[in-house]
Protein backbone atom coordinates (compact mmCIF):
# COMPACT_ATOMS: atom_id res chain seq x y z
CA UNK A 1 0.00 0.00 0.00
CA UNK A 2 1.23 3.49 -0.79
CA UNK A 3 2.04 5.85 2.07
CA UNK A 4 -1.14 7.88 2.62
CA UNK A 5 0.57 11.05 3.85
CA UNK A 6 4.24 11.33 3.00
CA UNK A 7 4.20 15.12 3.20
CA UNK A 8 4.31 15.63 -0.56
CA UNK A 9 2.18 18.78 -0.29
CA UNK A 10 3.61 19.86 3.05
CA UNK A 11 7.27 20.86 2.59
CA UNK A 12 7.03 23.05 5.68
CA UNK A 13 6.79 20.08 8.00
CA UNK A 14 8.36 17.39 5.80
CA UNK A 15 11.38 15.93 7.52
CA UNK A 16 10.99 18.09 10.62
CA UNK A 17 11.28 16.55 14.10
CA UNK A 18 7.68 17.59 14.70
CA UNK A 19 6.49 15.52 11.74
CA UNK A 20 7.74 12.30 13.27
CA UNK A 21 6.47 13.32 16.71
CA UNK A 22 2.92 13.81 15.37
CA UNK A 23 2.63 10.96 12.88
CA UNK A 24 0.20 8.06 13.14
CA UNK A 25 2.89 5.89 14.71
CA UNK A 26 3.52 8.55 17.37
CA UNK A 27 -0.18 8.89 18.17
CA UNK A 28 -0.57 5.13 18.28
CA UNK A 29 2.34 4.86 20.69
CA UNK A 30 0.90 7.66 22.81
CA UNK A 31 -2.44 5.83 23.06
CA UNK A 32 -0.61 2.68 24.07
CA UNK A 33 1.43 4.67 26.59
CA UNK A 34 -1.84 5.96 28.05
CA UNK A 35 -3.26 2.43 28.32
CA UNK A 36 -0.06 1.13 29.90
CA UNK A 37 0.06 4.01 32.39
CA UNK A 38 -3.54 3.35 33.38
CA UNK A 39 -2.77 -0.32 34.05
CA UNK A 40 0.34 0.55 36.07
CA UNK A 41 -1.57 3.18 38.04
CA UNK A 42 -4.32 0.69 38.88
CA UNK A 43 -1.69 -1.81 39.97
CA UNK A 44 -0.04 0.78 42.21
CA UNK A 45 -3.40 1.69 43.76
CA UNK A 46 -4.39 -1.92 44.41
CA UNK A 47 -7.12 -1.88 41.77
CA UNK A 48 -5.34 -4.48 39.62
CA UNK A 49 -2.75 -7.20 40.23
CA UNK A 50 0.84 -5.98 40.25
CA UNK A 51 1.61 -8.11 37.23
CA UNK A 52 -1.13 -6.52 35.13
CA UNK A 53 0.59 -3.16 34.80
CA UNK A 54 3.84 -4.77 33.74
CA UNK A 55 2.10 -7.06 31.26
CA UNK A 56 0.17 -4.28 29.54
CA UNK A 57 3.28 -2.11 29.43
CA UNK A 58 5.25 -4.92 27.81
CA UNK A 59 2.63 -5.28 25.07
CA UNK A 60 2.22 -1.54 24.45
CA UNK A 61 4.61 -1.26 21.52
CA UNK A 62 3.28 0.54 18.45
CA UNK A 63 5.48 -1.55 16.17
CA UNK A 64 3.35 -4.55 17.04
CA UNK A 65 0.15 -2.97 15.74
CA UNK A 66 -1.08 -2.00 12.27
CA UNK A 67 -2.13 1.65 12.32
CA UNK A 68 -3.91 1.42 8.99
CA UNK A 69 -5.95 -1.58 10.07
CA UNK A 70 -6.90 0.21 13.29
CA UNK A 71 -7.90 3.29 11.29
CA UNK A 72 -10.23 1.27 9.09
CA UNK A 73 -11.71 -0.57 12.06
CA UNK A 74 -12.22 2.75 13.85
CA UNK A 75 -15.03 3.69 11.47
CA UNK A 76 -17.50 1.39 13.20
CA UNK A 77 -17.11 3.11 16.58
CA UNK A 78 -15.96 6.53 15.45
CA UNK A 79 -12.56 6.53 17.16
CA UNK A 80 -9.37 4.45 17.05
CA UNK A 81 -9.29 3.55 20.74
CA UNK A 82 -12.05 0.97 20.42
CA UNK A 83 -10.20 -1.31 17.96
CA UNK A 84 -6.91 -0.60 19.75
CA UNK A 85 -8.28 -1.88 23.04
CA UNK A 86 -9.39 -5.07 21.31
CA UNK A 87 -5.98 -5.52 19.69
CA UNK A 88 -4.11 -4.78 22.93
CA UNK A 89 -6.32 -7.18 24.87
CA UNK A 90 -5.51 -9.89 22.34
CA UNK A 91 -1.80 -9.19 22.79
CA UNK A 92 -1.73 -9.94 26.53
CA UNK A 93 -2.34 -13.13 28.44
CA UNK A 94 -5.80 -14.16 29.50
CA UNK A 95 -5.30 -13.17 33.13
CA UNK A 96 -4.30 -9.63 32.16
CA UNK A 97 -7.10 -8.94 29.67
CA UNK A 98 -9.68 -7.83 32.25
CA UNK A 99 -7.33 -5.03 33.28
CA UNK A 100 -6.76 -3.58 29.82
CA UNK A 101 -8.62 -0.23 29.59
CA UNK A 102 -10.49 -1.14 32.77
CA UNK A 103 -12.97 1.58 33.73
CA UNK A 104 -11.78 4.04 31.11
CA UNK A 105 -13.62 5.52 28.18
CA UNK A 106 -12.17 6.04 24.73
CA UNK A 107 -11.90 9.78 25.24
CA UNK A 108 -9.76 9.26 28.33
CA UNK A 109 -7.16 7.49 26.24
CA UNK A 110 -7.28 9.64 23.13
CA UNK A 111 -7.26 12.93 25.05
CA UNK A 112 -4.35 11.73 27.15
CA UNK A 113 -2.52 10.58 24.02
CA UNK A 114 -3.06 13.99 22.44
CA UNK A 115 -1.55 15.67 25.49
CA UNK A 116 1.44 13.29 25.36
CA UNK A 117 1.99 14.00 21.67
CA UNK A 118 1.64 17.73 22.29
CA UNK A 119 4.10 17.65 25.18
CA UNK A 120 6.66 15.71 23.18
CA UNK A 121 6.26 17.94 20.12
CA UNK A 122 6.43 21.17 22.10
CA UNK A 123 9.78 20.08 23.49
CA UNK A 124 11.10 19.94 19.92
CA UNK A 125 9.49 23.26 19.01
CA UNK A 126 11.02 24.94 22.05
CA UNK A 127 14.47 23.73 21.06
CA UNK A 128 14.09 25.37 17.64
CA UNK A 129 12.70 28.55 19.17
CA UNK A 130 15.81 28.65 21.33
CA UNK A 131 17.98 28.41 18.22
CA UNK A 132 16.02 31.22 16.60
CA UNK A 133 16.22 33.46 19.65
CA UNK A 134 19.96 32.88 19.85
CA UNK A 135 20.49 33.77 16.21
CA UNK A 136 18.39 36.91 16.54
CA UNK A 137 20.28 37.98 19.64
CA UNK A 138 23.52 37.78 17.70
CA UNK A 139 22.07 39.77 14.81
CA UNK A 140 20.66 42.42 17.15
CA UNK A 141 23.96 42.86 18.95
CA UNK A 142 25.99 42.95 15.74
CA UNK A 143 23.67 45.49 14.08
CA UNK A 144 22.76 47.54 17.14
CA UNK A 145 23.73 50.73 15.32
CA UNK A 146 23.15 49.71 11.70
CA UNK A 147 20.73 52.37 10.37
CA UNK A 148 17.92 51.48 8.00
CA UNK A 149 14.60 52.97 6.93
CA UNK A 150 11.70 52.44 9.26
CA UNK A 151 8.60 51.71 7.20
CA UNK A 152 4.98 52.33 8.08
CA UNK A 153 2.06 51.57 5.76
CA UNK A 154 4.70 50.40 3.21
CA UNK A 155 6.42 53.81 3.05
CA UNK A 156 9.57 55.28 4.60
CA UNK A 157 8.73 56.76 8.01
CA UNK A 158 11.75 57.63 10.16
CA UNK A 159 15.12 55.88 10.48
CA UNK A 160 15.54 52.89 12.76
CA UNK A 161 18.26 50.25 13.13
CA UNK A 162 18.36 46.67 12.03
CA UNK A 163 19.47 45.78 15.53
CA UNK A 164 16.20 47.07 16.95
CA UNK A 165 14.22 45.19 14.31
CA UNK A 166 16.02 41.94 15.11
CA UNK A 167 15.55 42.57 18.83
CA UNK A 168 11.83 42.98 18.20
CA UNK A 169 11.68 39.71 16.32
CA UNK A 170 13.49 38.03 19.20
CA UNK A 171 11.04 39.49 21.70
CA UNK A 172 8.15 37.87 19.85
CA UNK A 173 9.97 34.54 19.69
CA UNK A 174 10.59 34.69 23.43
CA UNK A 175 6.93 35.55 24.02
CA UNK A 176 6.02 32.44 22.04
CA UNK A 177 8.54 30.39 24.03
CA UNK A 178 7.05 31.54 27.32
CA UNK A 179 3.50 30.76 26.23
CA UNK A 180 4.36 27.32 24.90
CA UNK A 181 6.37 26.51 28.01
CA UNK A 182 3.48 27.46 30.29
CA UNK A 183 1.02 25.44 28.23
CA UNK A 184 3.31 22.41 28.05
CA UNK A 185 3.86 22.43 31.81
CA UNK A 186 0.10 22.40 32.37
CA UNK A 187 -0.96 19.73 29.86
CA UNK A 188 -3.17 17.36 31.87
CA UNK A 189 -3.91 13.68 31.80
CA UNK A 190 -7.53 12.76 31.16
CA UNK A 191 -9.38 10.23 33.28
CA UNK A 192 -13.06 10.32 34.08
CA UNK A 193 -14.67 7.14 32.89
CA UNK A 194 -17.91 6.99 30.99
CA UNK A 195 -19.35 10.35 32.06
CA UNK A 196 -16.62 12.00 34.11
CA UNK A 197 -17.58 10.59 37.54
CA UNK A 198 -14.78 7.99 37.96
CA UNK A 199 -17.55 5.63 39.07
CA UNK A 200 -15.92 2.54 37.56
CA UNK A 201 -12.79 3.10 39.64
CA UNK A 202 -14.34 3.79 43.04
CA UNK A 203 -15.58 0.35 44.15
CA UNK A 204 -17.68 2.17 46.72
CA UNK A 205 -14.79 4.38 47.78
CA UNK A 206 -14.72 7.79 46.11
CA UNK A 207 -11.19 8.39 47.32
CA UNK A 208 -9.88 5.46 45.28
CA UNK A 209 -10.84 7.17 42.05
CA UNK A 210 -9.10 10.41 42.99
CA UNK A 211 -6.03 8.48 44.09
CA UNK A 212 -5.98 6.73 40.74
CA UNK A 213 -6.06 10.03 38.83
CA UNK A 214 -3.04 11.20 40.81
CA UNK A 215 -1.16 7.97 40.10
CA UNK A 216 -2.16 8.01 36.43
CA UNK A 217 -0.92 11.57 35.87
CA UNK A 218 2.31 10.73 37.67
CA UNK A 219 2.91 7.69 35.46
CA UNK A 220 2.49 9.88 32.37
CA UNK A 221 4.48 12.89 33.66
CA UNK A 222 1.46 15.05 32.82
CA UNK A 223 -0.36 17.51 35.08
CA UNK A 224 -3.06 16.15 37.34
CA UNK A 225 -6.44 17.57 36.30
CA UNK A 226 -8.73 19.00 38.96
CA UNK A 227 -11.71 17.60 37.06
CA UNK A 228 -12.22 15.31 34.09
CA UNK A 229 -12.28 17.66 31.11
CA UNK A 230 -14.22 15.66 28.52
CA UNK A 231 -16.33 18.74 27.78
CA UNK A 232 -14.19 21.32 29.59
CA UNK A 233 -11.76 21.96 26.76
CA UNK A 234 -9.53 24.60 28.31
CA UNK A 235 -6.34 22.54 27.80
CA UNK A 236 -6.94 22.21 24.06
CA UNK A 237 -8.02 25.83 23.66
CA UNK A 238 -4.95 27.10 25.53
CA UNK A 239 -2.74 24.88 23.42
CA UNK A 240 -4.40 26.17 20.25
CA UNK A 241 -3.88 29.77 21.29
CA UNK A 242 -0.22 29.33 22.14
CA UNK A 243 0.47 27.48 18.90
CA UNK A 244 -1.37 30.03 16.78
CA UNK A 245 0.51 32.85 18.49
CA UNK A 246 3.81 31.09 17.84
CA UNK A 247 2.97 30.71 14.17
CA UNK A 248 2.12 34.40 14.00
CA UNK A 249 5.29 35.44 15.83
CA UNK A 250 7.45 33.48 13.42
CA UNK A 251 5.29 34.75 10.57
CA UNK A 252 6.19 38.33 11.49
CA UNK A 253 9.87 37.51 11.05
CA UNK A 254 9.14 35.82 7.74
CA UNK A 255 7.00 38.69 6.46
CA UNK A 256 9.78 41.21 7.11
CA UNK A 257 12.41 38.99 5.53
CA UNK A 258 10.24 38.49 2.46
CA UNK A 259 9.81 42.24 2.05
CA UNK A 260 13.41 43.20 2.72
CA UNK A 261 14.81 40.49 0.45
CA UNK A 262 12.89 41.71 -2.61
CA UNK A 263 15.17 42.38 -5.56
CA UNK A 264 14.32 46.08 -5.46
CA UNK A 265 15.21 46.32 -1.76
CA UNK A 266 17.92 43.74 -1.13
CA UNK A 267 18.57 44.62 2.50
CA UNK A 268 18.40 40.96 3.58
CA UNK A 269 18.83 37.57 1.95
CA UNK A 270 18.47 33.97 3.07
CA UNK A 271 21.73 32.16 3.51
CA UNK A 272 20.92 29.78 0.69
CA UNK A 273 17.85 30.56 -1.36
CA UNK A 274 15.75 28.04 -3.19
CA UNK A 275 15.73 27.50 -6.93
CA UNK A 276 13.04 27.81 -9.57
CA UNK A 277 11.80 25.19 -12.03
CA UNK A 278 11.90 27.76 -14.86
CA UNK A 279 14.32 30.56 -13.94
CA UNK A 280 17.94 29.57 -13.30
CA UNK A 281 18.83 32.91 -11.72
CA UNK A 282 16.31 32.68 -8.88
CA UNK A 283 17.38 32.36 -5.24
CA UNK A 284 13.99 32.38 -3.59
CA UNK A 285 13.51 33.02 0.16
CA UNK A 286 12.09 29.54 0.66
CA UNK A 287 12.45 29.25 4.44
CA UNK A 288 10.62 32.55 4.96
CA UNK A 289 7.97 31.49 2.45
CA UNK A 290 7.24 28.26 4.31
CA UNK A 291 7.05 30.05 7.65
CA UNK A 292 4.69 32.63 6.15
CA UNK A 293 2.47 29.84 4.81
CA UNK A 294 2.26 28.24 8.26
CA UNK A 295 1.32 31.58 9.80
CA UNK A 296 -1.59 31.90 7.39
CA UNK A 297 -2.92 28.40 8.04
CA UNK A 298 -2.55 28.24 11.81
CA UNK A 299 -5.42 30.61 12.75
CA UNK A 300 -7.91 28.47 10.84
CA UNK A 301 -6.89 25.32 12.67
CA UNK A 302 -6.99 27.16 15.98
CA UNK A 303 -10.47 28.48 15.18
CA UNK A 304 -11.78 24.93 14.84
CA UNK A 305 -10.33 24.04 18.22
CA UNK A 306 -11.87 27.13 19.81
CA UNK A 307 -15.18 26.21 18.21
CA UNK A 308 -15.01 22.82 19.89
CA UNK A 309 -15.04 24.42 23.35
CA UNK A 310 -18.83 24.54 23.02
CA UNK A 311 -19.09 20.80 23.67
CA UNK A 312 -22.42 19.33 24.71
CA UNK A 313 -23.35 17.08 27.63
CA UNK A 314 -20.72 15.09 29.57
CA UNK A 315 -19.23 13.63 26.41
CA UNK A 316 -19.72 15.42 23.07
CA UNK A 317 -20.83 14.19 19.68
CA UNK A 318 -18.69 15.82 17.00
CA UNK A 319 -17.00 18.59 18.98
CA UNK A 320 -14.33 16.26 20.36
CA UNK A 321 -13.95 14.42 17.05
CA UNK A 322 -13.46 17.72 15.22
CA UNK A 323 -10.35 18.48 17.27
CA UNK A 324 -8.10 15.60 16.27
CA UNK A 325 -6.90 16.64 12.83
CA UNK A 326 -6.62 20.41 13.36
CA UNK A 327 -4.67 19.83 16.58
CA UNK A 328 -2.20 17.66 14.75
CA UNK A 329 -2.09 20.16 11.87
CA UNK A 330 -1.27 22.96 14.31
CA UNK A 331 1.50 20.98 15.98
CA UNK A 332 2.96 20.10 12.59
CA UNK A 333 2.63 23.62 11.19
CA UNK A 334 4.33 25.20 14.17
CA UNK A 335 6.92 22.46 14.41
CA UNK A 336 7.87 22.90 10.77
CA UNK A 337 7.80 26.69 11.03
CA UNK A 338 10.07 26.62 14.09
CA UNK A 339 12.55 24.42 12.24
CA UNK A 340 12.48 26.73 9.20
CA UNK A 341 12.73 29.88 11.32
CA UNK A 342 15.84 28.55 13.04
CA UNK A 343 17.47 27.79 9.68
CA UNK A 344 16.35 31.15 8.30
CA UNK A 345 17.72 33.28 11.12
CA UNK A 346 20.93 31.33 11.56
CA UNK A 347 21.79 31.87 7.90
CA UNK A 348 20.31 35.32 7.36
CA UNK A 349 22.55 37.74 5.42
CA UNK A 350 22.37 41.46 6.18
CA UNK A 351 23.43 44.21 3.76
CA UNK A 352 24.07 47.44 5.72
CA UNK A 353 25.19 49.31 2.59
CA UNK A 354 21.81 48.75 0.94
CA UNK A 355 20.07 49.92 4.09
CA UNK A 356 22.20 53.06 4.18
CA UNK A 357 21.59 53.77 0.49
CA UNK A 358 17.85 53.47 0.93
CA UNK A 359 17.92 56.02 3.73
CA UNK A 360 18.91 58.56 1.07
CA UNK A 361 16.16 57.72 -1.39
CA UNK A 362 13.95 60.59 -0.26
CA UNK A 363 16.70 63.19 -0.14
CA UNK A 364 16.38 63.78 3.58
CA UNK A 365 12.58 63.66 3.84
CA UNK A 366 12.88 60.64 6.12
CA UNK A 367 14.11 63.00 8.87
CA UNK A 368 11.52 65.75 8.32
CA UNK A 369 10.16 64.96 11.77
CA UNK A 370 13.51 65.93 13.26
CA UNK A 371 13.65 69.18 11.31
CA UNK A 372 10.09 70.06 12.32
CA UNK A 373 11.02 69.60 15.98
CA UNK A 374 14.09 71.83 15.58
CA UNK A 375 12.12 74.54 13.78
CA UNK A 376 9.30 74.40 16.32
CA UNK A 377 11.67 75.54 19.02
CA UNK A 378 12.49 78.59 16.93
CA UNK A 379 9.28 79.65 15.15
CA UNK A 380 6.50 77.69 16.88
CA UNK A 381 4.68 74.51 15.97
CA UNK A 382 2.26 75.90 13.38
CA UNK A 383 4.92 77.78 11.41
CA UNK A 384 7.34 74.86 11.63
CA UNK A 385 4.71 72.54 10.14
CA UNK A 386 4.07 74.99 7.31
CA UNK A 387 7.77 75.29 6.51
CA UNK A 388 8.41 71.55 6.46
CA UNK A 389 5.22 70.71 4.55
CA UNK A 390 6.08 73.23 1.84
CA UNK A 391 9.72 72.14 1.75
CA UNK A 392 8.76 68.46 1.46
CA UNK A 393 6.49 69.23 -1.51
CA UNK A 394 9.25 71.22 -3.24
CA UNK A 395 11.78 68.47 -2.56
CA UNK A 396 9.51 65.82 -4.08
CA UNK A 397 8.53 67.99 -7.06
CA UNK A 398 12.06 69.12 -7.94
CA UNK A 399 14.04 66.12 -6.77
CA UNK A 400 16.26 68.44 -4.73
CA UNK A 401 17.58 67.26 -1.35
CA UNK A 402 15.68 68.63 1.63
CA UNK A 403 18.79 70.35 2.96
CA UNK A 404 19.13 72.25 -0.32
CA UNK A 405 15.49 73.30 -0.32
CA UNK A 406 15.76 74.60 3.24
CA UNK A 407 19.01 76.47 2.66
CA UNK A 408 18.48 80.11 3.59
CA UNK A 409 15.30 79.41 5.59
CA UNK A 410 15.52 81.70 8.66
CA UNK A 411 14.19 78.95 10.95
CA UNK A 412 17.47 77.07 10.39
CA UNK A 413 19.93 79.94 10.43
CA UNK A 414 23.27 78.91 11.89
CA UNK A 415 22.42 75.20 11.86
CA UNK A 416 24.21 72.44 9.94
CA UNK A 417 21.49 71.14 7.63
CA UNK A 418 23.76 68.41 6.32
CA UNK A 419 24.06 67.00 9.82
CA UNK A 420 20.39 67.55 10.60
CA UNK A 421 19.29 65.65 7.49
CA UNK A 422 21.65 62.71 8.03
CA UNK A 423 19.31 59.76 8.74
CA UNK A 424 22.01 57.88 10.65
CA UNK A 425 21.95 60.65 13.25
CA UNK A 426 18.22 60.27 13.93
CA UNK A 427 17.65 56.77 15.28
CA UNK A 428 16.42 57.92 18.67
CA UNK A 429 16.76 55.32 21.44
CA UNK A 430 17.13 52.41 19.01
CA UNK A 431 20.49 51.43 20.50
CA UNK A 432 19.47 51.54 24.17
CA UNK A 433 16.15 49.83 23.35
CA UNK A 434 18.08 47.03 21.65
CA UNK A 435 20.34 46.71 24.71
CA UNK A 436 17.34 46.51 27.00
CA UNK A 437 15.65 43.89 24.84
CA UNK A 438 18.78 41.75 24.87
CA UNK A 439 18.79 41.69 28.66
CA UNK A 440 15.83 39.32 28.50
CA UNK A 441 16.89 35.70 28.71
Amino acid sequence: MHESDAGLLAPGRAGSPAEAATGDHAFLQAMLDAEAALARAQSSCGLAPAAAGAAVTGAADADAFDARELALRARSGGNPVIPLVAALSAAVDEDTRPFVHRGATSQDILDTAAMLVASRTLGLVLEDLGRTAGALARLAAEHRDTPMPGRTLTQHAVPTTFGLKAAGWRSLVLDARDRLTAVRDGLPAQLGGAAGTLAAFTAGDGGAGLELVTAYARELALAEPSLPWHTLRTPVADLAGALAFTAGALGKVAADVLTLSRTEIGELAEGSGGGSSAMPHKANPVRATLVAAAARRAPGAAATLYGSVAADDERPAGAWHAEWEPLRDLLRLVGGAARDAAELTEGLRVFPAAMRNHLGLTGGLIVSERLAAVAEGRVGRARAKEILTEAALRSRDTGSPLAEVLAGEPAFDGLDLTELTDPARYTGCAGPLTDRALERR
